[in-house]
């Protein structure tokens, strides 16, 4: 009976919410002054950057805010501002660069909606270790928290060597960090080159795969790794208190544009988001939707999986000549069928053949995956590219996507 009510009550928000910010964004952003958002299509990043100076309602110009959050960049320093409005530099996991702004309201909404959610439901001193590549997400939530909670901040462009002992030192009780970030601590641990014992481990900014929140949740010696879907457009979804991941539909609208039965590309309106407007922002992620009621009673959409970014769809040539689509997932199967594997990553090159990196590879593995591939190439019925092996190496600066296509 109460699921039932609170579904019908989350159909009904979101009529009033989006009449406010139709309301708001036509009386305040100059594009939406003379395009009517009921019959809008949808945004991307490309739009948005081509209609930056039209859409955002602060009469920020594309090209200072570009040259501005480059230079945040270049220097590592996140401080400056314009204004109230914070300027930062987007690339996703897709490449594609685009510039977003942020007042100061706005940050501390989405940094109150993250603590809200994601802090553990206890009153004991917290000790939070951000690793992240820049500050500003820290500034954001200083002004919220209390006396019982202790930010501290970790450049991951740095070396990881040189975090190892501070961390020891702060003995932090919730580590936040990107997927590849938290692999690289679990060795550390797992070696006993660190020695912390987080109560609360938190992925963020990149896909965290099933193997690698294994890996993760068996070094610090958790029963889970929680997630924190988080973008440029927004504070996505989190994990739940039974470690299922939920979009945030009570701060954002999504609606799915379908791709099969459970997959989807979400387009999202954030209601919070009135300095530059996400209005039926088209995401290029893959979600995979989980349809089972979860245990922790949320009514909120379940995600299986996130499971990649529509240009990392793999294409390949079929008899006929026509070309076959194959979702990342399968890519990562060919892998994770395979025992031992550590560290990997699968890049579809230009002309279509594939480079598989591998950490301690073998040829017996090569063999096995190779193998994997042949399978999946006679069951999807298309022509297996030539593949090539190499040595696996993690670069820190970029975000880490085990499986991509290079165009």
């Amino acid at each position: 009976m109460v699921p039932s009510i609170r579904s019908r009550n989350l159909r009904k928000v979101p009529k009033k919410q989006l009449a406010r910010y139709h309301a708001f964004i036509t009386s305040h952003s100059p594009y939406f002054q003379t395009h009517s958002p009921e019959s809008f299509g949808t945004m991307d990043k490309n739009f948005m950057m081509t209609h930056f100076n039209e859409l955002n309602t602060l009469g920020v110009d594309r090209d200072q805010a570009l040259e501005m959050a480059i230079r945040g960049e270049q220097t590592r320093d996140f401080t400056e501002m314009n204004g109230e409005v914070a300027v930062g530099l987007s690339s996703g996991t897709s490449g594609h660069r685009g510039v977003f702004v942020t007042t100061e309201k706005e940050r501390s909404m989405w940094a109150a909606a993250i603590l809200a959610k994601m802090l553990p439901k206890r009153k004991t001193c917290l000790v939070i270790a951000l690793l992240f590549s820049y500050e500003r997400t820290m500034n954001s939530i200083k002004p919220l928290i209390s006396s019982l909670i202790r930010l501290e901040y970790f450049d991951i462009f740095k070396d990881s060597t040189e975090h190892l002992e501070r961390l020891k030192q702060y003995q932090p009780t919730i580590v936040v960090a990107p997927a590849s970030t938290l692999i690289e601590l679990a060795n550390y641990v797992t070696h006993q080159q660190l020695a912390i014992q987080p109560v609360k481990v938190v992925s963020v900014a990149e896909i965290l795969e099933d193997r690698d929140a294994q890996t993760i949740a068996k070094a610090f010696q958790l029963e889970k790794v929680d997630q924190v879907y988080q973008a440029t457009e927004g504070f996505l979804a989190c994990t739940c208190s039974e470690g299922n991941l939920h979009l945030n539909e009570d701060i954002l609208y999504v609606e799915k544009e379908y791709l099969d039965d459970n997959r989807f590309y979400p387009m999202i309106t954030d209601f919070k988001r009135t300095s530059q407007p996400i209005y039926r922002y088209r995401l290029n992620d893959i979600l995979v939707e989980d349809k089972s009621p979860c245990p922790c009673g949320s009514v909120f959409t379940r995600i299986a999986k996130i499971e990649g970014r529509s240009d990392d769809i793999f294409y390949f040539k079929k008899e006929d000549g026509s070309s076959q689509m194959i979702y990342p997932d399968f890519i990562r199967r060919c892998i994770l069928f395979v025992e031992n594997i550590q560290d990997y990553q699968v890049t579809q090159l230009a002309d279509g053949s594939i480079t598989i990196a591998l950490s301690h590879r073998t040829e017996s593995m090569e063999q096995a995956i190779f193998a994997q591939f042949e399978l999946l190439a006679q069951q999807k019925q298309f022509i297996l590219p030539s593949i090539q092996f190499i040595d696996y190496q993690w670069d820190p600066t970029r975000k880490l996507k085990r499986v991509q296509r290079l165009q």
